[in-house]
């Protein structure tokens, strides 16, 4: 007699059930999982990391790359100011890209000049991305209390309300 055969016809249904069950989970959230691979990296969640986040996704798409590549470089341009260098973490979080892989390092550049720019070191192809000037005039110094829930907006937003490409 097969083991299924020898079950008894509760346990079989209950089986299947679960069976079933597992099946419709649904399908992960990409806020959910952008929101701890912030986390993981930066530690909170707020408009500028996830911005980071955005445009180091979007790179990562248009240089044909996987995360953790080693074969990308990201450099972010970038005042020494919190709001800004918090890009830098998102782009972190999005690609794999850390100090300690050599692959991701910041230079000094004025507030005005804010762009991070994404290189595939196999190709040269690179891509300069920098905040969209909405985002800058809506998210700029808000206090710690509302940076969660404005990071989440960000996460939803239209690319091109996020970031824009640098010629």
């Amino acid at each position: 007699m097969s083991t299924l055969t020898a079950w008894r016809p509760d346990r079989l249904a209950l089986v299947v059930c679960l069976a079933l069950c597992a099946c419709e989970r649904a399908a992960p959230d990409p806020q959910a999982e952008a929101v701890e691979s912030i986390k993981r990296i930066h530690g909170g969640v707020g408009p500028w990391v996830a911005a980071g986040h955005r445009m180091g996704s979007f790179a990562l798409r248009e240089l044909g790359l996987p995360p953790g590549s080693f074969d990308l470089e990201v450099i972010h341009h970038a005042p020494q100011l919190v709001q800004y260098s918090c890009v830098a973490d998102g782009a972190a979080a999005a690609t794999g890209a850390s100090l300690g892989k050599l692959n991701l390092r910041m230079e000094a550049a004025e507030a005005a000049d804010v762009r991070t720019t994404f290189r595939n070191r196999k190709t040269g192809v690179s891509l300069t991305l920098a905040p969209a000037p909405a985002l800058a005039a809506r998210f700029k110094d808000l206090p710690r209390a509302e940076l969660e829930a404005a990071g989440r907006v960000v996460l939803t937003l239209p690319e091109a309300e996020v970031f824009r490409v640098v010629p």
